[in-house]
């Protein structure tokens, strides 16, 4: 491919990217949603067709039959201009006050109503018109409304014998004109004889203001003046001026200096700059005009650039190599920014990544697993990158919920797996040794019946635990807002209570260290899409040694589900495991609330009323229907009382789930009650308020519950 042809091709695409980027960039003309044509007639801003389209109502305009007119004078627009400031109208032509001039040459029998412009934003234009009188032997004076008196006028003096009428061009024989003054917005025309002249002057006279473009272009001065005889109108120029408003959209420098008229400032009208285009009353209304796009406005052919208002002219060979070199210098510049930019981005990442890693106890942990037996094929380190592309960035749309500890989200591994990304508020750095120990342990766990961890991420902020997905929501999901199509079932709930008892089981006994939950709630039981139960969420649980009995640590809990008997002493111990699991029997097998506002004051807690309802033996009053009915008498006497040993006030006098996960087999196993004789004392009714009981903690205890921000007595789930 020739040099040339290329050069060609250069200079075509750059007249067409201008071309494209003037149409994208075109200023508007008019308010968005408005109309910008009546007729063949634009109506550019601040005109409009309506009210809210104008930016004054006397700059409203009424299209009737396709015909613009000035709103509030009734005029005729023929024409608009916002370069010259200008809107050509149709003006009346005034007569004398001769009986015989509408029968004369048969004329127009009319009625002349003159428009008033005073008090509106109008002038006449004084550059633009003249006043002209067609008539013999007459004189014709201009009266000003406001002043009374005559200013001008001309006289119009009859054609002599012989004298040719078409040749004299409106200097005073049958025609003759006059200049207006400036601001002229009404005037009244007085006529009287001409006194020194002799001929008659009883025949019609005529007197107008006209454009004076349109009266010598048509030549009706010159051809025969007194064809006027059957007109009604000519076109007249105005310009408009307007107080300085607020409401207009109008940048100053585009507009006329102030003038003071009758006393009070005015703007006579605003103007695009030279070499400019568009609407001046809107902001960065004037746009560049490109000369180089047409050969009218420029004398450079082919050579022409464009500057802001103006052009030069240039030598098109220096100026495409200078464009080329400086597109590629600049490609250059940039590609090279980037990639520096890129590689400093890389950098600083995997600096704040392995900042990340180390301070979240990522080394211990390794030291773990590879001490660990099998930690290694247990549980995985996953990096930043695997776990963003699994959730799409963090996408608020893989949001499964949120809670207290942190939030949850769904996201795929690369091996198609579904799985739970756990994304936690904060960690305690001091107590990181602990994390690290608790997520060992926890990735080890093997139970059908408690949410696996998969693993984590160490190299973000905080920490990224990753779960096995579990599909089918809550249990809260299912006891507050059953599902239709497939409600719990008596006996799925018998099995569901059965399953979360010999996890708890496990995870206190049968587990190589012992681990407390700490957090047991219906929201922290999952349901997969068999109905299986799933112990999720152990952001709070602690693992203790084989001969430990108890943990001494910073109150943490559920309003509602939380051990009273842990609230006093800050001791944690299996039992207060125990009394949660045993809210959420209560909360199976009555549908209701841990704690609501629609029961009685001393009744809000449920574990209250549950046991108030026992000890006045009212427990099938408080059972849902649909438990009272499903389930047979003495399944559900013998689970309520297992519920009740379960919240004894006392630790010691609850069952450990050991006994609750046998207990609750033989009633699932058996056609009666309960296998087991029930060796435990009456437990004491609960009547007085959580708060009252309490109201005994020690006051060096600090506390930490989750309530739900909408309502303090309504705990609400934390969705997976």
């Amino acid at each position: 491919m020739g040099l040339q042809l290329r050069l060609q091709i250069i200079i075509l695409i750059t007249v067409l990217l201008t071309k494209i980027i003037g149409a994208v960039g075109a200023p508007a003309l008019v308010l968005s949603g408005c109309r910008a044509m009546c007729g063949r007639v634009r109506v550019p801003y601040p005109f409009g067709l309506e009210d809210r389209c104008s930016g004054d109502t006397w700059f409203t305009i009424d299209c009737n039959n396709s015909k613009p007119f000035l709103k509030r004078l009734g005029l005729e627009v023929l024409q608009i201009s916002l370069k010259n400031g200008t809107i050509l109208v149709n003006y009346p032509v005034l007569y004398s006050n001769n009986n015989n001039c509408s029968a004369a040459g048969g004329g127009i029998n009319r009625s002349v109503l003159v428009p008033d412009l005073n008090g509106s934003l109008f002038f006449f234009s004084e550059t633009d018109n003249i006043f002209a009188a067609v008539g013999c032997n007459k004189r014709a004076l201009i009266t000003q409304k406001h002043f009374n008196s005559s200013f001008w006028g001309c006289d119009s003096t009859c054609a002599h014998a012989g004298a040719g009428s078409n040749s004299n061009n409106c200097s005073g024989i049958n025609c003759c004109s006059a200049p207006i003054p400036a601001h002229l917005q009404f005037f009244n025309v007085t006529w009287s004889r001409i006194p020194e002249a002799e001929a008659d002057d009883s025949g019609c006279a005529y007197a107008f203001l006209v454009q004076q473009d349109y009266w010598i272009g048509h030549n009706l001065a010159n051809s025969n003046p007194f064809a006027v005889n059957s007109m009604e109108n000519l076109p007249a120029m105005m310009d408009w001026y307007h107080l300085n408003k607020t409401y207009y959209y109008m940048s100053p420098i585009y507009c006329a200096s102030t003038i003071v008229y009758r006393g009070v400032p005015w703007w006579s009208g605003c103007r695009c700059p030279f070499g400019y285009e568009g609407n001046p009353y809107f902001t960065d209304g004037c746009r560049d005009i490109n000369e180089c796009t047409n050969s009218t406005l420029n004398t450079c052919g082919k050579h022409c650039v464009n500057l802001p208002g103006s052009y030069r002219c240039d030598n098109k060979y220096k100026m495409i190599i200078i464009g080329v070199c400086s597109g590629l210098g600049s490609l250059l510049l940039l590609a090279c920014a980037w990639w520096l930019y890129i590689v400093l981005k890389r950098r600083n990442m995997m600096k704040r990544r392995q900042k990340f890693f180390k301070r979240n106890g990522g080394l211990l942990l390794q030291q773990q697993l590879s001490a660990s037996e099998g930690g290694v094929d247990k549980t995985k380190l996953f990096n930043t990158t695997e776990l963003e592309t699994a959730t799409d960035n963090f996408n608020e749309n893989r949001v499964l919920g949120r809670g207290g500890q942190g939030t949850v989200y769904k996201g795929m591994l690369t091996d198609g797996r579904i799985v739970a990304i756990k994304k936690s508020k904060m960690v305690d750095e001091a107590n990181i040794d602990q994390f690290i120990n608790e997520v060992v342990i926890v990735s080890q766990i093997n139970h059908r019946n408690v949410v696996k961890l998969l693993g984590c991420c160490l190299e973000t902020e905080v920490p990224l635990l990753v779960y096995e997905f579990v599909s089918n929501g809550t249990l809260f999901q299912h006891i507050h807002d059953p599902n239709e199509e497939l409600p719990l079932s008596w006996e799925m709930c018998l099995r569901i209570l059965a399953e979360i008892a010999g996890a708890l089981y496990y995870l206190h006994s049968a587990a190589s260290i012992p681990i407390y939950h700490r957090d047991i709630k219906s929201t922290n039981i999952l349901l997969d899409h068999k109905y299986t139960a799933k112990v999720s969420d152990f952001g709070t649980s602690r693992s203790v040694a084989v001969d430990q009995t108890h943990l001494t640590t910073i109150v943490q809990g559920t309003f509602g589900y939380l051990d009273p008997e842990y609230f006093q002493s800050s001791q944690f111990t299996d039992k207060s495991d125990v009394y949660s699991f045993g809210v959420v029997m209560v909360e199976i097998l009555t549908r209701e609330k841990p704690i609501s506002s629609t029961r009685s004051e001393n009744c809000r807690s449920l574990t209250a009323y549950f046991i108030q309802s026992m000890e006045e033996n009212r427990l099938f009053e408080i059972l849902d229907p649909r438990v009272a009915k499903e389930g047979r008498k003495e399944e559900l006497v013998a689970v309520a009382n297992l519920a009740k040993r379960c919240l004894h006030l006392t630790g010691k006098r609850r069952p450990t789930m050991k006994e609750v996960a046998m207990e609750l087999e033989g009633i699932r196993m058996s056609q009666g009650g309960s296998t087991f004789q029930q060796n435990c004392e009456e437990v004491e009714c609960i009547t007085i308020e959580l708060s009252e009981a309490w109201g005994t903690a020690s006051t060096s205890t600090t506390s930490r519950f989750n309530i739900e921000e909408g309502s303090p007595l309504d705990v609400q789930p934390l969705l997976f």
